[in-house]
């Protein structure tokens, strides 16, 4: 999950250094901030609420012209700091289902199914067959991250494709970008992600991983996007490396041929990625036929993990160690959530979100759907830069987002999806998210990055917003 606060190897990083390294407060001060400050704001804002009625799905639907106004209830300090509390019970659901996916899958991730897939077909893809790598590997790392929510686990075999890239005449631009890509793309185009469009759609009160089809088209459709600018710009430089944006950089590749040798594949990993892929199948069955949510998908995520360590020889002992370790790791980001759930919470309790999304939907308004929808996707991109975090954001964003569409005329299902764009794309811009990170690793300095990076970020945003498009054309 991309916001962990995962030890980095020997490199001693995590994601929050980044920020901190530029002089970006950390996640934690930015929503704290964010908490004191609309407290303060019960005070002066004025209380109001809209009507609502059941939805379609049984979510509690805002009913346009409705707005009044109501008896304000101010925030104080101690109620303020309550909130904190507050909110950690309030989203103990969130929170036990991501402890309980989050430390399930670091066991299978710490088996090396993986990392020996990975490098049986770097093995196949040598030669004249080179270039597929790129399209490959973006849309396989990018299908683990849009279905099991991996992210830092990645970032391990950057420096992996940086050298394969230098020994295949490309350059270290194109190995970053297959895992920031795929990565990004991943978690942009998610269908199972069970931390941001699980999370989301939750609080929309849509079903659990409904519209996946359509995600499932915008994915592959940023996925050949993404491959094709990268695949000309590594023919380019192959034939004129003098046109390589890396000239001038000096590398340390590691040996790539002692890492491959390090993960090779053996039968105890195909029973691993067996496993993965039935545990898939069956949240698919269940979610879709039997009406699963945390509940039943954290039991399912429990048993792959288990199922996945007992393959692999491993002791109960080990298992739960290594279970321990993604429990530990994702501690950082269920605080997040929790402060997230806080600011939710003054904005419920003091009745002033219905006059926010009030305030922005009167502007909004005069917009074609459209251009609200396209507006929401803008909004979404920029709050990632201060919540970097994809189920922070979602708790930050959807309860604001979700009646903010029933308002515009455009479905709950379009402003998930503006959500998931937004957070995820835009984590391999900001230097608030994993960028950095993902550069250090790389041996590429983040301006370097951000010079080849931005065109293509353009593209991506501009097919982004041809998807959002879409998705009010067909009433999605």
């Amino acid at each position: 999950m991309r916001d962990t606060a995962e030890k980095h190897a020997d490199l001693g990083a995590r994601p929050e250094d980044g920020a901190h390294a530029t002089g970006i407060p950390h996640v934690y001060s930015t929503l704290f901030l964010i908490l004191i400050l609309f407290a303060a704001a019960t005070w002066f804002v004025p209380a109001g609420e809209y009507d609502r009625s059941p939805g379609a799905h049984g979510e509690s639907v805002v009913t346009p012209g409705t707005y009044h106004r109501v008896e304000p209830r101010p925030i104080g300090p101690a109620e303020a700091l309550s909130t904190v509390y507050r909110g950690m019970v309030g989203a103990a659901d969130t929170v036990f289902f991501i402890f309980i996916t989050f430390s399930s899958i670091t066991v299978v991730v710490s088996t090396g199914a993986f990392h020996a897939l990975i490098t049986r077909l770097i093995g196949v893809l040598g030669g004249r067959a080179r270039i597929l790598m790129i399209p490959v590997f973006i849309t396989l790392i990018g299908l683990s991250s849009s279905t099991i929510a991996v992210f830092e686990e990645m970032f391990s075999f950057v420096p992996l494709f940086v050298s394969i890239a230098i020994a295949m005449k490309f350059d270290a631009l194109v190995g970053m970008s297959i895992v920031a890509l795929g990565i990004s793309l991943g978690y942009s185009g998610a269908f199972l992600n069970p931390f941001t469009v699980g999370i989301a759609q939750d609080i929309a009160g849509l079903p659990l991983y409904s519209g996946a089809g359509y995600r499932i088209l915008c994915y592959f459709v940023m996925v050949a996007v993404a491959s094709a600018y990268v695949m000309i710009y590594a023919e380019k430089i192959t034939l004129h490396p003098e046109k390589s944006l890396m000239r001038g950089f000096s590398f340390h590749a590691e040996s790539a041929e002692k890492t491959l040798r390090e993960h090779k594949m053996n039968n105890r990993h195909i029973g691993v990625l067996f496993i993965v892929v039935v545990g898939i199948g069956m949240i698919l069955w269940g979610v879709l036929n039997r009406g699963w949510f945390f509940q039943q998908l954290s039991a399912t995520y429990i048993c792959i993990g288990i199922a996945s360590g007992l393959v692999m020889g491993w002791s109960p002992d080990r298992i739960s160690h290594k279970w321990a370790e993604g429990a530990s790791d994702i501690t950082s980001t269920c605080i997040k959530i929790a402060l997230a759930k806080g600011v939710i919470l003054i904005l419920q309790d003091s009745r002033m979100l219905d006059t926010i999304i009030h305030w922005i939907s009167e502007p909004l308004s005069l917009l074609p759907k459209l251009a609200a929808a396209e507006a929401m996707l803008i909004v979404q991109t920029v709050i990632n830069f201060f919540v970097p975090s994809g189920s922070g954001q979602a708790l930050v964003s959807m309860p604001v987002m979700a009646p903010l569409s029933d308002l515009l005329g455009i479905s709950r299902q379009t402003a998930v999806l503006t959500f998931q764009f937004g957070d995820g794309l835009s984590n391999i811009l900001w230097i608030t998210g994993s960028m950095p990170i993902i550069c250090k690793f790389a041996g590429i300095p983040p301006r370097a990055w951000l010079r080849w990076f931005i065109p293509l970020f353009a593209v991506l945003f501009a097919t982004q917003m041809i998807c959002v498009a879409g998705a009010v054309a067909i009433g999605y």
